[in-house]
């Protein structure tokens, strides 16, 4: 007697069928299933009135692609593989569909019945502000989990009964060694910037992590880029998921403009702090905290508001810090690549590469705090002739064709591109590379604050650190 072919979606065993997918960028049709097709509207969903009633007083209107493809699908409680760049509208794309398949449910003290992974603490925060107000719509209580936070006070969220966590893999790995929270009852896992998450090293956690939720549960995958880390989550994890590949060229924004600078040496920090003298923000990056920490004080000493963010802060501080440049009470915020991802600013309109990022994927998320959401954005990147060709092909990875200009401290052509201008004071130094000499184009020793300098900085952060604890 033949045997009965196994129910759809299991194997023979009568375990999930996991999605297969062959090493590499994953494009070809075979490593996903058909699913449902695009809507047009919010209002095909069928979605409850009350969240609707909070779209609507938020402005939420139309489904940007990427919602219009996923929502159907997860809403239906398939498994989700979306792919689509940084600011293409992936939270609410699987956030609205986690909160209304977890709406009317009620989580035990400790078990979350929705999970939410990502990379980094301020992409958690923003995921959270995104969500709280149709959580609230819908009675779902909302926690987030991060490291540099007490853990105590999160712990003490879970006590009472968190129905959707927000969470970054060490922390919430630390919770569940700890016995302060059981993943066995979570029905919905998301997994969002799923490659930086693998870039980062957290990927054996990760994988730990869903081996942990229910083996039955929905599993949606979200990632800017779909690489040979994030196909072993896909094959390993997801059960005959649904591809939505949105962008499938990720630089190729029609927004966004790309500028490559040519530029000497020599002239690199006085370009780079007349670009940062601008009239509007700019988002800057370095590769060192040392050397964002210097250039920081050096624009603060040339009468620009700037400050600095980076992994040395503390959360608080960090915290603190996008909250003045979202309030527009500093213009430029300094940052290494922990900025790079899980920012949101409205209205950003220039990213300047003051160190070139070491590649494509870097540049991408860089690049991806401007022209977000359909706004217009430029993406700069001062170039040394040294690192010209390093720059040629790491664009060509990108498959990005940028403008190629050759410019010089206080040209014309420097200030029609970014909108450059002579900082409205000049430091001691003198402006230009003085504060930077013996740095060049490569990290180095930073320039020695001065006991007076570091005790001001030093009893700043202090109150501003006591300012946010006393807001929360």
């Amino acid at each position: 007697m033949n045997a009965q072919p196994p129910a759809p979606g299991l194997s023979r065993a009568g375990k999930p069928r996991r999605a297969t997918a062959p090493q590499g960028e994953l494009s070809t049709p075979q490593t996903v299933a058909p699913g449902l097709p695009p809507v047009e509207s919010f209002d095909a969903l069928g979605l409850p009135p009350e969240l609707m009633k909070t779209m609507t007083g938020l402005g939420v209107k139309e489904p940007f692609p990427i919602q219009a493809a996923t929502l159907p699908n997860a809403l239906a409680g398939r498994d989700v593989l979306g792919r689509a760049r940084t600011g293409s509208g992936k939270t609410l794309a699987f956030g609205l569909a986690l909160l209304v398949r977890t709406a009317g449910l009620r989580a035990e003290p400790k078990r979350p019945l929705a999970l939410v992974l990502v990379p980094t603490r301020e992409l958690a925060q923003q995921v959270s502000d995104a969500l709280t107000p149709y959580a609230q719509a819908l009675n779902v209580r909302l926690a987030t989990v991060v490291g540099g936070l007490s853990i105590n006070r999160q712990v003490a969220l879970l006590r009472t009964g968190a129905d959707v966590v927000v969470a970054t893999p060490g922390r919430l790995a630390d919770l569940v060694s700890r016995r302060d929270c059981h993943l066995n009852q979570v029905r919905i896992t998301v997994l969002d910037e799923a490659d930086q998450m693998c870039d980062l090293g957290f990927l054996p956690q990760v994988s730990e992590i869903l081996d942990q939720v229910r083996p039955d549960g929905q599993r949606l995958l979200f990632s800017a880029t779909l690489d040979r880390n994030v196909d072993q989550l896909v094959r390993n994890h997801l059960h005959d998921p649904v591809l939505a590949s949105l962008d499938r060229v990720a630089g190729s924004v029609i927004t966004m403009e790309h500028h490559v600078l040519n530029i000497h040496a020599a002239d690199k920090y006085a370009i780079a702090t007349e670009i940062a003298a601008r009239d509007g923000r700019v988002l800057m990056f370095l590769d060192t905290k040392a050397g964002v920490d210097q250039f920081t004080r050096h624009l603060q000493a040339s009468g620009v508001r700037a400050a600095a963010l980076h992994s040395g802060k503390s959360q608080p501080q960090r915290t603190h810090t996008l909250a003045r440049f979202k309030d527009g009470e500093i213009t430029v915020l300094v940052a290494t690549n922990v900025a790079a991802r899980g920012i949101h600013i409205d209205a950003l309109d220039l990213v300047v590469n003051v160190d070139p990022p070491a590649d494509a994927k870097d540049y991408l998320h860089r690049g991806g705090r401007t022209a977000r959401a359909g706004e217009s954005g430029n993406v700069v990147t001062l170039v040394t002739p040294n690192q010209r060709r390093d720059v040629n092909r790491m664009m060509a990875d990108a498959r990005i064709r940028p403008t190629v200009t050759q410019v010089r401290s206080g040209e014309e052509k420097l200030t029609a591109i970014t909108g450059a201008k002579r900082p409205p004071v000049e430091g001691k130094a003198g402006g230009g590379n003085a504060p930077f000499r013996g740095l060049g184009t490569r990290p180095g020793r930073p320039a020695k604050e001065s006991r007076k300098a570091a005790e001001a900085r030093k009893t700043a952060e202090a109150r501003a650190a006591a300012r946010v604890r006393k807001g929360r």
